[in-house]
């Protein structure tokens, strides 16, 4: 049932609120299985680990190895778990109780559409390949007949004036090349608040009850056509859904780091993403792109407060899309993953160092969300555990290392320390140590089953479906599993000491800069040195230590070692886009994309911003002189509106035009470029300006 409201069409109030809906009884059922299992397993090896030690938990070090290691082995059932559970439902044919099983494609043709927003947020991103990439979805929407439900929306947080005016001209040609006047437009912010949330609220503020739905894009993301037009279709006949994620998979990796994160999105993702969705149905996440939410339950109940406790727990939510997912849910709606959607795609950084920068960000907001889990109202149990499973991610480095740390008090204390034949403090029994090698090699035996299993299955899956070919064949695709596999082993110790930084540092709550990624060049020294060498300081002390301690110890350590150690050169290693080009030409680490081909990186051609007469200035430069440009950043400005700022506003134009920019800071470069007066006026007088003047040589040089 359809009802006019404020000028657009909304959906009912969902029914399923009063009337639970089929898939709840099946999800209660699913997760109800793997709880069991997760839990019994959980505890039969908690139980191995304390066979295990010499005093069998008999005192305190053994009894906190024993706790951590049934937190880390807990964490590692549930993620083996769902990519064995994701393989057999693919195995079945996919999940009958997921949107796209009930509405296959044949049954969507004729459902009618409804205006839709594509928004795209940005932050000092490069804005070649951003706009390049806006083009390909656009032109791929084009192609479908549909693009008149359409309208698209540059959402700009950029600060750098430099930045966004040269994010200002590339709109101009991009709409000038799509002939998208009126279809195609730019916003950016004076206020940054509460980061890329606070970005897609003020567009919702401003437009969102223009349109039924919005579909969100990153400024890496590539949807086709035909992906978005379904989605909008599934929503249409779905009045219950409230968000719809997509499971985009990496593409066009040049590293060979982002390679090996490419290749294993797609050999793994499949069935790690099917079992996911199966087990969460109509209560998924949301990732906060690739994804289309419905405009007006989105509006009325998914609007961030800020958290009420100090520090950490205090201030704008920064992991904004899992709380959003937990509030539309709570407001009565549903939130599906649908894997099968396809033509959904993003980028992986290009170096271990941009990926860790990243990961700094998500590891502060993931640990925001303690505070929702357990003073948040009304918010689902499966919501609370997505929180906790973000959470756990990073606080799993930690809990890795206290139980290195653990493990090296405890050989320490059988190496250095006389045997304590009385842990028990007044017993009368002595307690005999004993060690079982043949039972601690089961444990690490059914540890590394539960690790690679799903990865094993994954490649089944590949074999099932005949699928070797879109990566490299039946020869290369083991070689690539290894090469994959050993990359994953060599980041692992690296990740963990940075992750555990990471922690310490966010619940200081120290302060996190909001800078732009690097997507797509070649990390240098000074940042790696800067990243890498303190784990690497500390891992050398660890070996020393454990060489002097005990041999056996010491070989021991050396999987973890070796990698901290080394974590510069390899960092700068595997962040080398020639390395990562030639296993390329060798159909290594190769992807569907690669091998098949993509019409989306077909059409992905980086925008050219330069150009349009003039050569060599930069584009607070090329926005006083060109006159088309002029105009533009007028009408994209602001009028002054007086007061003492206008007397230091007219000092600054007599400053740019006897002096120019380089005399300006930023923030005096960016006060005249937004302001549509000093624009004209510099306009005006650069051109009348004196030979022999800075602005004058630009007469000269500056036309081709």
């Amino acid at each position: 049932m359809r009802k006019e409201s404020a000028g657009i069409l909304t959906a009912d109030p969902p029914m399923h609120a009063a009337h639970p809906t089929p898939w709840r009884k099946r999800a209660r059922l699913r997760r109800t299985i793997l709880t069991l299992v997760v839990t019994s397993q959980c505890g039969i090896a908690t139980y191995a680990m304390i066979r295990v030690l010499p005093y069998h938990g008999g005192d305190l070090l053994e009894i906190c190895l024993a706790l951590v290691f049934s937190l880390l082995f807990f964490g590692i059932s549930v993620g083996s778990w769902f990519g064995i559970y994701g393989f057999f439902v693919r195995l079945g044919g996919g999940d009958r109780m997921s949107l796209l099983q009930r509405h296959p494609p044949h049954s969507l043709g004729d459902i009618p559409l409804a205006r839709t927003a594509v928004i795209m947020p940005i932050y000092h991103e490069p804005i070649e390949r951003t706009f390049g990439g806006l083009r390909a979805v656009y032109r791929s929407l084009e192609a479908t007949g549909h693009l008149e439900y359409f309208d698209f929306f540059i959402l700009s947080d950029s600060r750098d004036p430099e930045v966004w005016l040269a994010e200002q001209r590339a709109w101009y040609r991009l709409c000038r090349e799509l002939g998208a006047d009126g279809r195609l437009f730019y916003r950016r912010r004076q206020l940054n608040l509460k980061y890329k949330s606070g970005n897609i609220a003020d567009f919702f503020r401003r437009w969102g009850r223009n349109y039924r739905y919005t579909l969100v894009l990153d400024a890496d993301s590539l949807m086709g056509g035909e992906t978005i037009v379904r989605m909008v279709r599934l929503m249409e006949v779905e009045p219950a859904v409230g968000i719809l994620q997509s499971g985009p998979t990496l593409i066009n990796a040049r590293s060979l780091f982002a390679r090996a994160h490419q290749f294993a999105s797609h050999l793994y993702g499949p069935v790690f993403t099917a079992g996911l969705a199966a087990l969460q149905l109509g209560e998924a996440a949301y990732w906060g792109h690739n994804a289309i939410l419905r405009n007006e339950p989105f509006m009325r109940h998914c609007g961030l407060e800020r958290l009420s406790g100090k520090g950490l727990f205090g201030g704008a939510i920064m992991s904004h899309d899992f709380v959003e997912a937990a509030y539309m849910v709570r407001g009565g709606y549903e939130v599906w993953l649908e894997p099968e959607l396809g033509q959904s795609h993003e980028e992986s950084p290009p170096t271990l160092v941009e990926d860790l920068t990243r990961d700094k960000r998500w590891a502060k907001g993931n640990l925001q969300h303690l505070w929702l889990i357990f003073f948040a109202s009304r918010i689902r149990m499966a919501h609370r555990m997505a929180f906790l499973n973000g959470i756990m991610s990073y606080l799993a480095s930690p809990l890795w290392l206290a139980f290195l740390l653990l493990s090296t008090l405890e050989a320490s204390r059988l190496a250095l320390s006389p045997i304590n034949y009385f842990p028990a403090r007044h017993s009368p029994f002595p307690a005999w140590p004993e060690w079982h090698p043949e039972l601690a090699l089961t444990l690490a035996s059914n540890t590394f089953v539960l690790l690679f299993l799903p990865k094993l299955l994954a490649v089944l899956d590949v074999l099932r479906t005949r699928r070797t070919a879109d990566f490299g064949g039946i020869v290369r695709l083991p070689v690539s599993l290894a090469l994959e596999t050993l990359i994953s082993a060599i980041l692992a110790p690296i990740r963990m000491v940075a992750h555990c930084r990471f922690v310490v540092e966010a619940l200081c709550n120290l302060n996190l800069s909001w800078a732009g990624q690097n997507r797509t060049g070649e990390t240098g020294w000074r940042p790696t040195l800067t990243s890498q060498l303190p784990g690497s300081i500390i891992a050398c002390a660890w070996a020393g230590f454990a060489y002097r301690l005990d041999m056996m110890f010491f070989l021991w350590s050396l999987p973890v070692v070796i990698p901290l150690i080394l974590a510069v050169p390899l960092s700068l290693l595997l962040g080398r886009v020639s390395l990562g080009q030639s296993l390329r030409k060798l159909k290594l680490l190769s992807v569907p994309a690669e091998m098949q081909g993509c019409a989306l990186l077909a059409d992905l051609h980086p925008l050219a911003v330069t150009g349009g007469g003039w050569q060599g200035l930069t584009a607070f430069e090329e926005a006083v002189i060109d006159p088309a440009l002029n105009k533009l950043h007028q009408f994209l400005g602001r009028r002054h509106r007086g007061g003492a700022g206008y007397d230091f506003l007219l000092q600054l134009r007599d400053v740019c035009l006897k002096e120019g920019p380089a005399a300006l800071s930023p923030r005096e470069i960016a006060m005249l470029a937004r302001d549509r007066e000093s624009l004209d006026w510099l306009h005006q007088a650069v051109w009348q300006a004196d030979q022999g003047s800075y602005w004058s040589a630009f007469h000269e040089r500056g036309r081709k």
